[in-house]
Parts: structure tokens; sequence; C-alpha cells
């Protein structure tokens, strides 16, 4: 990396540009080569491995491996069902000691982790070393996992299901004109102009999505760019990684660098870094994401399909309501990406209330469609009108007798709750997801309408009155609010300081429903407690399935929910030399439960003071100079004591100033454990 650029932009960058994997050994069963060019000969699968690149981890996940990971970072989601793994650090500095408590019988490292391996080099372990150029690389890793892990069938499987994916991406984007392909540039930092070089996966990436990426005649993960090979080369599209778009949009808008195609005309994307920033097993995803970004129109063209739209499967949905005739997940074929709906035929049309189309009366059908990535683009080029008359064609639904609600979220996610007092039955049917556009109202902005982010169906075995139906309204969102600050679901927009109460584009059906009739919804009524508690559980249930979000997870994770990030925070506060040993000591403490319960309590606290309800932080003060002086080893003399700018609630600025102070007044740290 060019000396140009600054180490703590390397930092902020590494998470982007290294979570991936490449070498070009030859492999045969059960013989290697590893990171030092050393044969190793296995005598049977790995048992305790240890990834410290998340690349890896959704590999070894995808092949079924999750109970053999021993060890994994902080950027790791593991489902709960797959291990447990010990979090041995953060990627840009795993904590040794934590990696050696794992027992690993292999490791897996990244360019950046040279100190882990010189420390493994003579430990009897395996550490391997790979990297992806290419999109093609990932079969080959897959493969190898495959032959390490004695699963060679079930590689196989997953590299016919990507190829499957990537050869109709292929097939799509071959079929523009090239004079119609667009200049497509991915930026690797919202702080400087950063781009990929010419043998990164990134540009790859793009290439495969029908798109034109520059050439610049540097290699690397990352490299600058010139303002005169910028305007050059005029960029009709610029994407990058993340939720933070301010920082992005201010950083294509200075002068010179925003006279290009793309800033002039808004073509400015924004990708979950899980997606843009790995070669792993969810490159179609991105491909197939961005590609329809880059041509929605072309997308959505029905004359340029190469499938046929159709339904492909059902799944049957078990709703025990005498006037339902058939529930079920349908599986179908729209504008040649997979989608699925939740639908729900009656045995006679009932009336219902929705938040999306009001009061209808004789409808025979409702439900809930998520809409994949991929065709996002598309659905919002062609508009909610024209997409709900493709989807209802294809599920051979009639308008005028169906109300559906519309989601991103996918609904191999969806929950289904059953609450039940005496006779009287409530199902509560919720998909929901949390992490690109939860809202605080009465204190964000907004900005634009699409339908369905947490979408909830609810139904009883009761007829609910007009009235009944209207005031249940008011019981799903006061449960559906409950349930995202019980989980401390943040506002997207201002994530520092509050904490969600929705999502901007949630949506509700109640289904009126048949036989005696129920008058009162209200909260102190039996019938609103038991749609408050279905939909309660559903919400938390959907978020947990989607998201992977819970009561108790960790704190990194909750930190990288407000957009905290500590190398941000010190870029002013240390000078140059002290930065890297700093952070590394940083994500050494996050894995401390004693500093992580430090940083949970300030998160508490700073909600609380934003509201109010606490008035004098002198107790916390104190805590916050223990915590400091316990990090540093010694009594912090005044100098010593950094002070932060920015707009932090006050709770904690202070928290993080004692993290700073401490660290830096004392590097490397050791923890107490």
């Amino acid at each position: 990396m060019p000396p140009a650029i600054s180490r703590l932009a390397r930092y902020s960058l590494l998470i982007c540009s290294v979570l991936s994997l490449h070498a070009a050994p030859a492999w045969a069963i059960g013989e290697l080569t590893d990171a030092f060019g050393r044969s190793w000969t296995l005598g049977q699968p790995p048992q305790r491995v240890v990834s410290l690149v998340p690349g890896v981890t959704d590999m070894l996940l995808a092949l079924g491996l999750g109970d053999r990971l021993s060890g994994v970072t902080l950027y790791d989601r593991v489902p709960a069902q797959a291990g447990q793994p010990t979090v041995v650090g953060g990627f840009f500095s795993p904590h040794i000691r934590a990696i050696e408590q794992c027992q690993p019988d292999m490791l897996f490292v990244a360019d950046m982790h040279q100190e882990v391996q010189r420390h493994f080099q003579d430990s009897g372990v395996p550490v391997l070393h790979l990297k992806a150029y290419a999109v093609q690389d990932i079969f080959a890793h897959l493969r190898l996992l495959g032959e390490i892990f004695h699963c060679q069938d079930q590689a196989e499987a997953v590299c016919r299901q990507l190829q499957a994916r990537l050869d109709l991406i292929q097939q799509k984007v071959a079929r523009l004109p090239p004079e119609k392909k667009l200049r497509v540039v991915r930026l690797m930092s919202n702080r400087e102009m950063l781009l990929p070089g010419d043998d990164s996966f990134q540009n790859d990436y793009i290439r495969q999505a029908g798109g034109i990426p520059p050439a610049l005649g540097k290699n690397g993960a990352v490299v600058p760019i010139t303002l005169e090979a910028w305007q050059k080369f005029n960029p009709q599209v610029i994407f990058t990684c993340g939720h933070d778009w301010r920082a992005f949009h201010q950083l294509v808008q200075q002068p010179g660098w925003r006279e290009v195609e793309a800033v002039r005309q808004g073509r400015l994307l924004t990708f979950p870094c899980e997606l843009t920033c790995r070669a792993s097993v969810k490159a179609a995803d991105f491909i197939a994401w961005l590609a329809a970004s880059l041509y929605p129109r072309e997308f959505s063209d029905q004359g340029s399909l190469v499938l046929p739209q159709e339904v492909i499967a059902r799944q049957p949905l078990d709703l025990n309501l005498p006037y339902v005739r058939r529930a079920e997940v349908v599986d179908s074929r729209i504008y040649d990406f997979d989608h699925k709906s939740l639908v729900i035929e009656f045995e006679t049309p009932v009336e219902v209330i929705s938040t999306l189309e009001g009061p209808r009366q004789g409808i025979t059908t409702v439900g809930n469609h998520n809409t994949p990535p991929p065709c996002w683009p598309i659905s919002h080029y062609l508009g909610l009108g024209p997409d709900r008359r493709q989807v209802l064609e294809v599920l051979k639904k009639s308008e005028k007798e169906t109300s559906f609600l519309f989601t991103g979220a996918d609904m191999a996610n969806l929950s289904v709750q059953k609450t039940q007092f005496k006779d009287i039955e409530i199902y509560a049917l919720a998909t929901a997801g949390v992490e690109s556009n939860a809202l605080r109202l009465s204190q964000d902005e907004g900005r634009y309408y699409e339908p369905g982010t947490i979408n909830v169906i609810v139904l009883s075995n009761y007829r609910l009155s007009p009235r009944a139906m209207s005031r249940a309204l008011i019981d799903i969102t006061e449960a559906k609010t409950a349930a995202l600050q019980d989980l401390d679901i943040r506002s997207t927009e201002q994530p520092l300081a509050y904490q969600a109460t929705g999502t901007g584009t949630d949506n509700i059906i109640v289904v009126g429903g048949q036989g005696k009739t129920l008058e009162n919804a209200g909260g102190h009524s039996k019938l609103g407690e038991l749609i408050g508690r279905a939909v309660y559980q559903a919400v938390r249930e959907a978020v947990a399935k989607q998201n992977g979000i819970t009561s108790c997870r960790p704190v990194w994770f909750r930190l990288q929910e407000r957009r905290l990030g500590f190398y941000d925070l010190i870029q002013n506060s240390l000078p140059q030399e002290s930065r890297t040993q700093v952070l590394q000591a940083w994500e050494i403490a996050l894995t401390q439960p004693r500093y992580a319960g430090f940083l949970e309590a300030a998160m508490g606290l700073s909600d609380a003071w934003e509201r109010g309800q606490v008035l004098d932080l002198g107790a916390f003060e104190a805590w916050c100079n223990l915590i400091s002086q316990e990090l540093a080893g010694k009594p912090l003399l005044q100098e010593e004591k950094k002070t932060l700018s920015g707009n932090l609630p006050k709770p904690l600025k202070m928290a993080c100033e004692s993290f700073i102070s401490g660290l830096g007044a004392k590097s490397p740290l050791q923890p107490k454990p």
C-alpha cells in the first residue's frame, strides 16, 4: 500500500479489503501446503478450527462445518444452531492468547496477520493463508475446503449452486449492447479517494455484473486514484459499503471529484459490507444485486427474461382457524429471481384493514410477499402498482380479492406465533428487518416511501368488528415498538442518540375473520393483551432470524449498530505512532467481560441521559476514572487524559475518553481476566 495512505485509513479499509482468500498450491486429498510453503498430510479432518477471515468463516458455514469452528473474529456472526465459537478479538488484531486457548488444529489467516503467523509458525498447527483475485478463486477454495474436511460432495453442491446463479447473471448482462454498459467505481473508503487495484476481486465483481471498472495500472487491495484519472474515467455509477452514506456523499461531492456523471445523476449506491467486502459464497448474491442496480430498466423488461415466471414450490403452513382454507409459503420465479410469498386463502370472503391499502371487503386471500435484493431496484423502477400486478399474476391471484403486503425481509425468516385464552385464539405472522432503515418517529426525517420492512398479519378465530380491527392497529404498533426497544434497535439516521420505534416502512393487515363478534381490542381487553403478546414474540423472533439480533448480543455488535468506530475516535486524540497499539488493545479489551460490561452500562446510561432521566453523572465519572487508571496500570496525569470532540452522548463520550486515555497511557495492553 502506498505510503501516502495513512495507517488509520489502512485500518478502516482492511476490514473491507482483506476479508478474502487465495493461494495457488497443489492440493491432494489429505495433503496441503501451508502459508510457509510446508507440506502437510492430514490424518483426519480438522476438528477445532480458528478462522480469522470472515470470508473463510462464511464458506465453512455454507459447508455445514459450523461445529468445527473453535474461534472467530468479532466481525463474524455464527448462527446459534451452528455452534458457539470463541471470539478471539478483532480482524485487525486477534488475541494470540485467545487463539491458543482454542487449541486449534487448523488456523486460517490473512495478509495482515503477520504476528499471528510468526507465533504459530512452529506450533505444529497448519496455518493457511489464502486470497481471491477473481470470482473463480472462490470455487477453488470451496473445493479445497471440501478436500480438507472430507466433504467433497457438499462442496461440489455449493459450487453448483453458486455457478448456476452466476451463469444466470452472465446470460442477462450478455444481452446488454456494449454501448449500454456502465463505467463503475467501487470506493474503498468514505474518508479518502481509494479504489481496489486492477487485480482485486472487487473489480471482477463489477465485470461479472456487467459493469466496466477503471484500469489504473496499479495492483493491490486498495490504491489511490488521482483527480485527473478520476475525471478521465468519469464513472457513471459509484458504490461503497456500509451505512454511513453521509460521509460517502460528502467525499464524492468535493470540488473536482463531483464533476463526473455518477455524482451529477445521483447514481451513488451502498451495499452491506458482508456482501461487498468478502470473496465468499455470498458473491453471487452481491453480483446479482449490483447488476440489477446498474440496469433496472433492462432487468425489468419482460422480453429480456431468461427463465419463465412461475410458481416453483409450495410449503404448507399450519393455521388452525375454521375459515382458513389453506396457508402456505409459495416459492416463485419473478424477473428471473426467486421470490417467496406467504399466502393465506379463506373459505369465504372476509373484511380486512391494511395500512398499505386501507379497509377492504370481499377479500379471499391475504399475504406477505418477499422481494429479494436483486429485485429491489426493479421494484423501485416499476413502482408499487406494476410490481404488485406482476406478483399477483404469477401467483394467479385477483387484485380485487387479494390484499398483500410487500417486504425485503426473507420469508424463510417468517415468525408465526399463537396466543390463547380460553376459546380466544390469536395468530401473529411477522417478517422483520431492522438494519437498513430503522427510525425513531418524532426525531428522524422522512425521505421516501416503500412498503414493508416489518410486516405483521394478525388473525383471530373470532370475527372482529371494524372498531376492534382499527384498535388492533394500535396494539400491534405498540407491541412492535416494545420489541424493538427491548432489543435496543437503533435509529439508522441517529444511532448514537436514539432507539428506533419502527423502520419507517412497516405495514399491518388485520383480518376481520368469521364467527362470533368481538368489539373491544383495547390494551386493557383480553383481545388486546393476546394481540400484543403474539406480535411482540413474533417481531423479536423475526428480527433474530433475519438480522441475528438478540438481547444478549456481544457489545461489539452494539457498537457497530451505533456506527461507533474506535479508530475514528482516536484520529485526533493520539499521535500517529501509538494508534496501532491502542487499536490492538481496544479489540482485546472488547473480549473481556469487565470492559464490555462497562461499555454496555455507558450505552444504557447514554439513552437515559438523552431522555433527561439522569441529572447527575458524578458516580459514573468516578467509574470512568477507575477504568482509565486500570487500563493504564497507573494513576493518570492530567495531561494524559484525552478529550473527544463531536456529538457523542455525554456518558458514552466519557466512557470512550476513559478508554482512549487509559489505553493511550499504556500500550500494548493486557487487560485483567
